[in-house]
């Protein structure tokens, strides 16, 4: 990652956590926004840590899969013991 004039890649690392949350003080809310239009990177982080956080948070109860395509990824990760037998 590079650096920029005003926000460096590792103070928004440091500070990403805050800003996803929504506590990050307004002005340095305005510092990381412009620092992410100008760094790929740090966007890729900031997407990625979001999804992240998104699928932690999703109950395991109803996933999004409908079941034959959680079945085909399971079977295709090799993870067919996750799966419960369907009733005959």
């Amino acid at each position: 990652m590079t650096d920029h004039p005003h926000t460096t890649c590792e103070e928004l690392l440091g500070s990403l956590s805050a800003y996803i949350d929504g506590d990050l003080d307004p002005q340095l809310c305005q510092e990381l926004e412009k620092h992410l239009a100008e760094c790929d990177n740090c966007r890729i982080v900031l997407n990625t840590t979001k999804r992240t956080i998104d699928l932690v948070q999703t109950p395991l109860e109803k996933p999004d899969l409908p079941e034959d395509v959680r079945e085909r990824l399971f079977k295709r990760l090799n993870l067919d013991h996750y799966l419960t037998p369907k009733p005959k």
